[in-house]
């Protein structure tokens, strides 16, 4: 007598369908890969070996000599320091002033709240190119002696932290907004009754409950701050001031450009925003699953 032994499971049928599909995603995630692949091949490799034999060839010899060279070059530990002066502040007051927007517009009912939202998130319709030239001129009028080296808002890390604060605010509050909403109004009205204040309620009991959101906000603002290259490049004039990203602009000579030597820089300055994806990335993928399992 056949048949199936008991606990075992059927496998499905292979449709051509599922094949196609399994095709598509694995040839979508090899277009994606190969430019990094391929950076990481040419950082390996010698400039002379690739100028007389081309990037399309076998290569004789793999080195790390590029990523030592690109790192002692382009003076990346001074302009790592330079970006997370940037970047931190910028999160983290960021995610402070876009959560107590959130909260104020979420948990309490007034007329205009849903107008106090759509103001904060029209400011990410904007594109940067529209504002720089009347930002640049407000940066270079505003005087701030004693607070910054350069005595202006312009050419400080100050101006780029209140400049990517003000550009990033709408959408964390949009999410943290929304996210809000989801929480059950009843702790609201419970944390009230027992006498606690509108900080209390936001500091120890909502804010809490947004960690899983505010961390994926965090994951992605990171990655967006520390890849800014437009803002650095019009509000820093000094070289010394600038974040990792103009630091590639050191690898470049003025007649000459090694590609390999960039690659490797490039890959280099990638290093911190893999570093900060991988250590939150269990908050980041459940606050991009929230409400997944909701009917």
């Amino acid at each position: 007598m056949s048949g199936t032994p008991a606990g075992a499971k059927r496998r499905a049928p292979l449709r051509p369908a599922r094949v196609l599909l399994h095709v598509f995603l694995a040839a979508t995630a090899l277009a994606w890969l190969a430019p990094l692949l391929w950076a990481v091949f040419s950082a390996l490799r010698p400039y002379g070996e690739t100028s007389a034999k081309g990037y399309v060839s076998w290569p004789d010899e793999l080195s790390l000599d590029n990523f030592t060279n690109a790192f002692q070059q382009s003076d990346m530990p001074h302009y790592f320091a330079n970006t997370v002066v940037i970047a931190v502040p910028a999160v983290l007051l960021t995610l402070f002033l876009s959560s107590c927007v959130a909260f104020y517009v979420s948990r309490f009912d007034f007329r205009l709240n849903l107008t106090l939202l759509l103001v904060f998130t029209a400011g990410n319709l904007l594109p940067q190119q529209v504002v720089i030239t009347p930002l640049y001129r407000l940066y270079l009028l505003t005087d701030l002696p004693g607070v910054t080296t350069s005595g202006k808002l312009y050419d400080s890390a100050l101006g780029l932290v209140l400049i990517h604060v003000a550009f990033q605010s709408g959408f964390c509050a949009f999410v943290l907004s929304n996210y809000m909403r989801s929480l059950p109004h009843e702790l609201t009205e419970a944390a009230l009754v027992d006498g606690a204040s509108v900080w209390r309620l936001y500091w120890q009991i909502t804010l809490p409950l947004c960690k899983p959101a505010m961390a994926a906000l965090a994951t992605l603002l990171s990655i967006w701050i520390y890849n800014d290259f437009f803002w650095a490049l019009v509000l820093i004039s000094t070289g010394a001031n600038m974040p990792i990203t103009s630091a590639l602009n050191n690898l470049s000579g003025q007649y000459f450009t090694d590609p390999n030597l960039v690659a490797a820089g490039s890959l280099l300055t990638a290093v911190p925003t893999l570093i900060v994806y991988f250590a939150l990335q269990r908050q980041f993928v459940n606050g991009l699953t929230l409400g997944s399992n909701k009917g």
